[in-house]
């Protein structure tokens, strides 16, 4: 994958990638060959391992017939038959549609994703658990709509982040499982149900596979893009967390109360040190709601019993989405843990802010009482709730 015009790019590895998605394609066959054979609806000299039939090189041969059938999977399935014995190439791919293969080999990658990120997003739940806990009493200044306004602290900002967090793992983790897509083709199960006598023994097979490769059973889902829609939308919403923090930390390294670990050169201003994760993570904010709105778009021109354009557009969508996601899942972490606080500038900007009392005043004017010492407000037990919220988290994660 190409590096050059999104900075970061080969942090993805190789999720969503074009071999990631040959490789669950050819698994997904697979598993499906492998449950006709034990359930006696083919034979058992149509056994075969298929992915012994295809090779790296094959790539580009899968991807170019991709044009001319209008995806890779009759491509692929073509290529299969040419290369297996009678048995299996009679066999494979036998009540299934291409669009049932393609959707689920998404979800297989789907599935190695959301793994990578759930453990980014728990990376960075501990860094700000850590970064709350040192600075409990760090002063610093809380703005509203740009301007000074009440006295704050540091942990009140981070664990504001990380509620934000908090609310990413949340929607991830109420998704529902990630299904099998298995409607044969017109979403019917016709074909199925004929190779197996009943349409009870149909919807047992497609539970089979569904078992075979670690995904749910599902009622077929063929325009019907909930699945792919929710998923968008949890993406979107990490970046949108993601963003928040960026947009934070900007406005800190502007005003000198926060710096990056280590942050990036300019090619021709040697004194600079630019917050550069910061940056990249706000392209990511800026980018992602799009793409997310592209799979919306594409639901919604769903038509018949299978799209005619909607569900091609979102394939390349949601890999783009996916996979800048998990890159900004992995610059959010490193930008957490590296992130520094200049505890005596943030002291100093909230000790020379004018007017940041004059609430409190107001206050002990209605009430009578003589102003306290500090004007924080609930900020401490607000900022317990927060992090008793992320220990309980951790702790069900473990």
């Amino acid at each position: 994958m190409s590096e050059m015009f999104w900075p970061g790019e080969h942090r993805a590895g190789p999720a969503m990638s074009d071999q990631a998605l040959l490789d669950y394609l050819i698994a997904a066959e697979n598993a499906w060959l492998a449950t006709l054979v034990e359930a006696a609806v083919a034979p058992a000299s149509a056994a075969a391992e298929l992915d012994e039939l295809v090779t790296a090189a094959d790539l580009a041969t899968v991807a170019a017939g991709s044009e001319r059938d209008g995806n890779p999977v009759t491509a692929l399935v073509g290529l299969l038959r040419d290369r297996a014995g009678a048995d299996t190439a009679r066999w494979l791919h036998r009540g299934l549609t291409s669009q049932d293969v393609l959707d689920t080999a998404l979800m297989l990658c789907l599935r190695d994703a959301f793994t990578t990120l759930a453990g980014a997003l728990d990376q960075q739940v501990h860094a700000l658990i850590g970064l709350t806990e040192r600075h409990r009493a760090t002063p610093l200044l809380t703005r509203t709509l740009t301007q000074p306004a009440l006295p704050g602290t540091a942990a009140r900002k981070f664990a504001n982040w990380l509620a934000g967090i908090l609310d990413a793992v949340d929607t991830l983790e109420t998704l529902p499982a990630l299904p099998v897509s298995a409607g044969g083709a017109a979403g019917t199960l016709a074909a199925t149900t004929e190779l197996t006598g009943s349409a009870e023994a149909a919807l047992a097979l497609a539970g089979s596979w569904a078992d075979k490769l670690g995904l749910a059973p599902a009622f077929p889902w063929h325009t019907t893009r909930a699945v792919i829609t929710r998923t968008g939308d949890a993406l979107v919403g990490c970046c949108d967390a993601w963003g928040h923090i960026a947009n934070d930390i900007a406005a800190g390294v502007r005003a000198g109360e926060l710096t990056e670990g280590s942050g990036g050169g300019s090619s021709t201003m040697p004194h600079k040190s630019n917050p550069v994760l910061t940056v990249l993570l706000r392209r990511t904010a800026l980018t992602a709601p799009h793409l997310g709105a592209t799979l919306h778009a594409a639901s919604a021109a769903s038509v018949d019993e299978r799209a005619d354009g909607g569900w091609h557009a979102e394939w390349a969508t949601l890999r783009t989405l996916t996979r800048r996601a998990l890159v900004a899942a992995s610059q959010a972490t490193d930008l957490l843990s590296g992130l520094r606080v200049d505890t005596a500038r943030a002291a100093t900007h909230q000790r020379e802010a004018h007017g940041i009392y004059a609430e409190q005043q107001t206050m002990a004017g209605l009430t009578g009482r003589t102003p306290a010492a500090q004007y924080l407000g609930a900020t401490d037990m607000l900022v317990d709730l927060v992090l008793q919220r992320a220990r309980n988290h951790l702790k069900e994660a473990q």
